[in-house]
Formats: structure tokens, sequence, C-alpha cells
């Protein structure tokens, strides 16, 4: 189904021919969906740190801080048009906005129009609204008063498209998030700051890396450039940012519904962006030692900061704590070790880091035993924290059944589990916990070289679902999640973290809770 015209365009892409035709042949045979076993708990697959434990694992954080082994990588290419969905679908409306029509839209029961009100009625909390109200005022409209008197077409024209600020366009790295008595700060700068807290070496450096899409990598650095001296003086650190952008050889294939190959009005082929799971690569090319993945969204103001940053610590420091015994193992299972240390290895893999042995395991060789040890021991390493689970929207920590019958543990999306299937869909439901994305990973083996993440990944682990272009029905296939299928391989340690970890701001509102608010407002 591929045509040498075909064959040209994706070696310009630099997809391979071979990964195409994976592709195609999920569409045509789609992976089964993932077997929950069950979810995790506190004690089952969920961890809590001591007091004595979080001192220990503490100090050895600071040991690798101070040694230059941290930095944070932060996917950042996310475009906030989810974030002002319904101030867009209010815009979009026939007619003027204005307060009485939206009113009567909340009274029929459109739970859309109460948020715009919420919003118009908070407008003066927002970080954004100082450059909202210059912006239209340039042009001699006044944004307060407009919003006082309940006209609201111009205020969400000016906030949303490029006759203002454009923010529905923007990632939200670039929305101002938060207000202080002597600046505004986006989510970009708050991962700045908070990043002087826990990761600045002996020299003071910190080291950061942003995946950003193309069309505002530009924004980006521009913003870099003008902001990062000024913290780097007031927080007396040394930034080194870097950023990246997805590969275009991690575009995937778009089929119709009979899953033929889409094309454009040109015929070639129509390539989408693979997802998030693409940053594998980025990351994967970092060549990190001990690095933290966060979510752009998920910043605080400074007054929330230091419960956050021990909560970092910790868990870099478990981490090492982990590490620490598994390169021990390690160290000695490439020798010709005993029958008791080969034990030993077995006993942590399987109590403390949940690795399971094959059914066969006490009739192998002490040769092989080492082997297959070391094969499971050396790998990705990560600790991820949990929160409760308080009805957000997104993945848990799940006990999930392998094809081979082998239980591990894995973060899972909705999307990865059969909705058909009670059972399955009933265990989902069930979980206790949440991934908020505070994750700290180990990227070098045994003997302090990179791992070659793409290895790690469980290609069948893709998302395809069915969308519209241009008018036409099709199936698009997203790449394994970054922390689901594209650390399907990795070994995993859930612990337990505070709520006060997660405050992520998915739609404009969210900016409203006092998590995001000055204390100023939220005394009031």
């Amino acid at each position: 189904m591929l045509s040498d015209d075909d064959l040209v365009q994706l070696e310009q892409e630099g997809l391979p021919p071979e990964d195409a035709r994976r592709q195609m042949r999920l569409f045509e045979h789609p992976p089964p969906f993932i077997r929950l076993e069950r979810a995790c708990t506190v004690g089952d697959g969920i961890r809590c740190v001591s007091a004595t434990e979080s001192e220990a694992a503490i100090s050895r954080y600071d040991a690798a801080r101070t040694g230059g082994r941290l930095s944070k990588f932060v996917p950042a290419s996310g475009a906030a048009s989810r974030m002002f969905q319904t101030l867009l679908g209010a815009r979009n409306a026939d007619g003027p906005i204005s307060r009485r029509t939206v009113e009567q839209r909340a009274r029929d029961g459109d739970r859309s129009a109460g948020e715009v009100l919420a919003f118009m009625d908070h407008l003066g909390r927002f970080a954004f609204v100082a450059d909202l109200a210059d912006r239209m005022a340039k042009d001699g409209l006044d944004a307060r008063d407009l919003a006082e008197r309940g006209e609201f077409s111009e205020i969400l024209e000016y906030l949303l498209t490029d006759r203002g600020l454009g923010s529905a366009t923007l990632p939200k790295g670039l929305i101002t998030f938060h207000r202080y008595p002597e600046e505004c700060r986006t989510a970009f700068e708050e991962h700045l700051v908070e990043a002087a807290a826990y990761l600045r070496d002996a020299h003071g450096v910190c080291r950061l890396h942003f995946t950003v899409s193309p069309e505002h990598a530009g924004r980006f650095q521009d913003l870099y450039r003008r902001v990062g001296p000024v913290y780097e003086q007031r927080l007396q650190v040394r930034f080194e940012v870097t950023f990246s952008i997805q590969k275009r050889s991690t575009d995937t294939l778009a089929v119709d519904l009979d899953n033929r190959p889409l094309r454009d009005r040109d015929g070639r082929l129509v390539l989408r962006p693979g997802g998030h799971g693409a940053l594998i690569e980025n990351l994967s090319d970092l060549e990190g030692d001990i690095v933290f993945v966060e979510n752009i969204d998920n910043v605080v103001p400074d007054r929330l900061k230091a419960g956050n940053v021990s909560w970092k610590k910790t868990l870099a420091g478990y981490l090492l704590t982990m590490q620490e015994s598994v390169l021990s193992h390690l160290e000695t299972l490439s020798g010709d070790a005993a029958d008791d240390a080969v034990e030993r290895a077995a006993g942590f893999a399987r109590d403390v880091l949940n690795i399971g042995m094959p059914a066969q395991w006490a009739s192998t060789s002490r040769t092989e035993r080492r082997a297959r040890l070391r094969e499971k021991l050396d790998r990705p390493l990560r600790v991820c924290g949990m929160v409760r689970n308080l009805g957000e929207p997104g993945g848990g920590p799940f006990w999930v059944r392998a094809t081979d019958g082998g239980l591990s543990l894995q973060i899972v999306e909705s999307a990865q589990v059969d909705p058909n299937d009670r059972q399955q869909a009933s265990l989902f439901a069930s979980a206790t916990h949440f991934n908020p994305v505070e994750i700290v990973c180990a990227l070098r083996d045994w003997r302090g070289r990179p791992f070659d993440l793409r290895r790690c990944v469980d290609w069948d682990a893709v998302f395809i679902a069915q969308k519209s272009k241009d008018g036409r029905e099709l199936k698009a296939l997203e790449r394994p999640g970054l922390w689901n299928g594209a650390m399907a391989d990795w070994t995993t340690v859930f612990v337990e973290t505070p709520n006060d970890l997660f405050n992520p701001v998915k739609t404009i509102n969210d900016l409203l809770r006092p998590q995001h608010q000055p204390l100023d407002e939220v005394r009031k």
C-alpha cells in the first residue's frame, strides 16, 4: 500500500518504512487492551516514606545535587486551547456575548455558561488581566468596565485571538499564571524559580530542558533571554536551559475508516504528531543522570513551594537509595556470584522492586538466574509520586498482567482499558491514587552509561482514536504515552505523596483556586 513516492516522503520525514508498515498493521489488528490485575494501594504497590526514611533520602539527594547529577525535563509543547475551551465556545456562539445571554444559557442548564460567568465575575483576579487591559486600552477599550457592564465579546476577542494576547493558541508555558506584588509569572518562569530550590549544584548551576512546539520555540527562547538573567541574579544561580522539539520521525500515519493511508490533495501521506509518548526520544537524547519529569502546568506560587520542594528531594533521595542497592547487586552479579548472592538479589528484585521471576526460576541454573537478574535489574529506574484520587481525570497506579503471565507496576490511562469490559472498567474506577506526574528517573546503567530509552518501550501500548480532518473521518495513532507504554519496561516504584503536590491548571478557572492566588486574595 506504500508507493515509491510514499517511501521517498517517509525518508524525507525520517520515518522508517518498516515503522510505517508496523503502524498500518496496528490499525488492521489493534493490540489488546491492557489487563488490570488490581489497583495499587498503600502497602500493595504504593509505599509510604517514614520521617526517618525521608531524612536519609534527602541526605542522599543532597550529595547528588551538589555533584551536578540532577536535571529537570518538562514537556511544554501542549497548546492552551483546552484550557480556554469554554471561553472559545462562548466566543464562537452566534450573536453578541453579554451577561444576559450567558445567564440565560446557564439557567437553561448550560454548565459551560456558568464557567464563563465565573471567569468574568473574577476577571480582576487573573494574573494576565493587566496585560489584557493594556492591550485593549491601546484600542480605546476598558476591560474591567466592559466586564462590569456585562459586555463580554470584546474581552474574549482580545484574550483569545491575535487581535490581543492570542492566549488560545499559545502553549501553557507562556500563559501568565501567578501574580506577585512586584511581577507576574508565566508557568515557564515558575519552573525556573522552583528549580533553583532543588537543582542547584555545588557551582550554582540548575539544568532544565523543555520540549516545545516548533512554532513557539522562538517565543520560549525570547522569554528565557529576557527573564533568565533577572532570576539568576535574584536567586544567585546559573541556569542551563535547553529546548527541543518533537521529532518529525516520530509522527504517525493517519488512515481512513477502511484502514487505507489518508492522503492530502496532492496525494501525499497525512502524518500527525505521535503524542507526548514520542518525547521518550527527546528524554533519551538528553543522556541525563537523575532527571525529574514534571508537567508544565503543575506549579504553585512561592508561598507554597517549600513543601513541594521538600517532597521532590525525598522522591529523588528515595530513588537514589533504590539505585544504590540495584548497582550493588549488579556489581555482584557481574562476577561469578554464589548461590546465596543470587538469591539475595532475587529477593531484592521481588520484595523491594516488585519484579516477578518466571515460574521455572527455581529449576534454572545459577548462570541462567544470574543473567536473568542482570537483565531485569539493569533498566531505567523511576520513583513516581502518587496522590490520593480526588476525582481528577487521568491515570493511576495499577498491577498489570503481562501476556507472559507476569505482573508489573504500571501507570494506566483510561484509554488503555477496555470500556466494554465491566470488570476491567470497575477495576480502573477503583483506583485509590492518581498520577500527578511527579516522577524522578535514574537514566544510566550500572557502568554509568546512558540507557537507550527506546529499547524499553512497549510498542503495542498505542492509542487509536477516531478524529476528523477537513470534513473527513480518520483514525489516528498515538505512540505509547510518555509515562505509560513508553516507560513500560522500566523498574517502577510508587510512593504516596500529599495532594498538595498536585495543582494542575487544566481549565482557565483553575487559576482561581486558592493554590494559584496571592495570599491576600485567599484571605478575603
